[in-house]
């Protein structure tokens, strides 16, 4: 097979591409020229240099190819540049589409968010829930919100493009929660906020196999959740705990959270910053709840995930 990968030295995408080099398929990543590539040291991917929004650009590294993985997006919280979360998240996603469309390739296998769903309250839901928050939380909820319309418009099309859904995406080279959980292993987080707060996980590795999966059995226009299950940050700590041997780090008080991200928001927004918390932290943190049911990727797929304790245990080992 002979794949292209955008966002191709990004978290996710590394570790597809390594999964599908093992397998001995051919493959091509894009890239932007001020892209650090320590990920993808010792591949063999083809690189191009290049926008996600360049639709001739696309189209032309996409001839001959067999599939398409897209999951350059801008991932972010807080304090962000909407503008250009907009035109990665949106527009680059119609651009790869049509590009892909153009080029005549044969299946498209997007990287969504379980976030489409919005705040399901807790409750667990699978792939036929209809989203009932009318707003966003975030303007990266309702640009992968918006560019998962576009994907589905193509669908409803004939484009056979297929959605993978992940929870939260966990590796030992994280770089998002992993840090924290770095700090944590050495004994320098004494304090943390939300021990409640749900959270979803699945490992990098298991996200690639699942959309390399999603590429050879994937129903054109479908939708997988991917999750090996979900836990509260608290249990995540004591999992992480039981096999360290750290403390499990203190709750926060509530208010006091609140507090500073009220005042850290305004702060961060008038300077540029990105402050450790911010009101739209705060609020996932805190109020927001979404939960999910992968079994029709488990089904359907053939999927297979680790477990989180497994998944966890990997920050620990390495």
């Amino acid at each position: 097979m002979k794949a292209f990968v955008t966002g191709a030295n990004g978290f996710t995408a590394s570790h597809l591409i390594k999964a599908l080099e093992r397998r001995g398929d051919e493959t091509i990543g894009l890239v932007r020229k001020s892209s650090d590539l320590s990920r993808l040291s010792g591949c063999q991917v083809k690189l191009i240099y290049g926008d996600l929004c360049d639709f001739d650009a696309l189209k032309t590294a996409m001839t001959g190819v067999d599939v398409v993985f897209h999951t350059a997006a801008y991932v972010e919280l807080g304090i962000v540049n909407e503008a250009e979360m907009a035109r990665v998240n949106v527009q680059g996603t119609r651009t790869v589409l049509e590009a892909a469309r153009a080029a005549g390739v044969s299946k498209l296998v997007y990287c969504s968010t379980i976030g489409v769903f919005g705040d399901t309250q807790g409750r667990v839901i699978d792939e036929t829930f209809q989203r009932e928050q009318t707003d966003f939380s975030s303007a990266y909820d309702r640009t992968k919100y918006d560019a998962q319309q576009l994907v589905d418009q193509f669908a409803a099309e004939g484009f056979p493009v297929v959605s993978v859904l992940p929870s939260g995406i966990f590796g030992s080279d994280d770089p998002h929660f992993g840090p924290v959980l770095q700090q944590f292993l050495k004994g320098g987080l004494k304090l943390w906020a939300g021990g409640s707060r749900i959270t979803g996980i699945v490992h990098v590795d298991d996200l690639a196999e699942a959309m390399l999966l999603a590429a050879e059995k994937g129903k054109p226009g479908d939708w997988y959740i991917l999750s090996a299950g979900d836990l509260s940050t608290r249990e995540m700590f004591e999992i992480l705990s039981r096999e360290s041997g750290v403390p499990v780090p203190a709750e926060a008080p509530r208010f006091l959270v609140r507090l500073a991200g009220n005042l850290l928001d305004p702060i961060g927004r008038l300077f540029s910053w990105q402050p450790p918390l911010s009101r739209e932290r705060v609020h996932y943190v805190y109020d927001r709840c979404v939960r999910v049911d992968a079994s029709k990727a488990r089904r359907e797929l053939g999927w297979q995930p680790r477990s989180i304790e497994a998944t966890l245990r990997e920050f620990v080992e390495n």
